[in-house]
């Protein structure tokens, strides 16, 4: 059963902009350009792509809070356009920023959210405690919200989320601005919520993100889903695995004839001092680099196999990378 679907959405904002003669003019950009994905019940689907590419948008059509131009959305087979106050009883929200009251105290804003989705007072007492030890907040539970970390005011915001117990989540970059402890800790969350058996669909800039949530990720550019797969499969498409040698100038050529031999396709960057191959077998291929430097007598500067990131998989995709901010 699908969770999630979306057929052919489009959704245009006019921005105004100045000509070259200091005129108002204003101009459409196409948020939204006949998208169209679906998301499997249980399961995570990440939405991949940098900014400008329409995940926020796309999120904000699906949680009601915008309308599209066109197109049809349906969430927990609701649909989204025709009956919004009915999807929102079904859904959870957590944005890019923390969406909770700094001066209240985190027990505060939960039971806040509670009542405002019609809790009666002892409920909402419960539920605010339970999602306080849940997310690991209880020791923090009286204090102010200001006072609170980055990854701390995540989490509460999540835990505010799942106030009513939604059948579908959105997570719209919900890691942005944490540090790398903050980010495992909202991942490990993330995870017991998928266990649970809420099906998730999450933004993220970052592969290593969807690396660890999602079953599935869906490449967003323009508007427009331009891939669909694993992760290992996206990875695949940019040619797996990389070598890559950092050594001294007058070493270059000699490298690259040593890496000719480990595979066909070299690329050197005279700049950096890098070359570098894509190669099928991984740590084979960099152990044959290694004995071939040694016997050479050449010592790297430095020396490694990289997989593809977030560029190199978005990169191979487009041939560019998304410059315009998000509306």
């Amino acid at each position: 059963m699908k969770s999630v679907i979306t057929r052919d959405l489009v959704k245009v904002y006019k921005v105004s902009a100045r000509s070259k003669d200091k005129k108002s003019a204003s101009k459409e950009v196409r948020a939204l350009d006949g998208l169209s994905l679906d998301v499997e019940e249980g399961t995570v689907l990440s939405v991949l792509g940098p900014n400008g590419a329409g995940k926020t948008t796309l999120v904000r059509v699906l949680t009601t809070l915008l309308r599209p131009d066109s197109g049809e959305a349906t969430v927990a087979g609701v649909d989204v356009i025709k009956h919004p106050d009915d999807v929102r009883k079904l859904i959870g929200l957590s944005g890019q920023y923390a969406a909770v009251d700094e001066t209240l105290t985190g027990w505060d804003n939960l039971v806040m959210f509670a009542r405002l989705n019609r809790m009666s007072s002892a409920t909402s007492h419960a539920r605010a405690n339970e999602l306080l030890e849940q997310f690991s907040l209880g020791d923090a539970a009286k204090r102010p919200i200001k006072t609170y970390s980055g990854g701390m005011r995540r989490r509460l915001d999540l835990a505010a989320s799942l106030i009513v117990k939604p059948k579908v989540l959105f997570l719209d970059e919900p890691t942005t601005g944490l540090d790398p402890r903050g980010r495992q800790e909202m991942w490990g969350v993330i995870n017991s919520l998928v266990d649970s058996g809420v099906t998730l669909l999450l933004t993220t800039q970052y592969l290593e993100e969807a690396d660890q949530l999602a079953d599935e990720i869906a490449v967003v550019d323009h508007g427009k889903v331009i891939a669909r797969g694993t992760s290992d499969q996206l990875k695949r498409e940019v040619g797996g695995e990389r070598l890559e040698i950092v050594v001294e100038q007058q070493h270059i050529p000699a490298v690259r004839e040593i890496v000719s031999k480990i595979s066909p396709n070299v690329i050197i960057d005279e700049d950096l001092r890098r070359i570098s191959a894509p190669v099928a077998t991984g740590t084979k291929a960099l152990m044959e680099a290694v004995k071939a430097l040694d016997d050479a007598g050449i010592h790297p500067l430095d020396l490694g196999l990289k997989r593809p990131s977030l560029d190199d998989v978005f990169l191979s995709l487009t041939g560019h990378v998304a410059e315009s901010e998000e509306k």
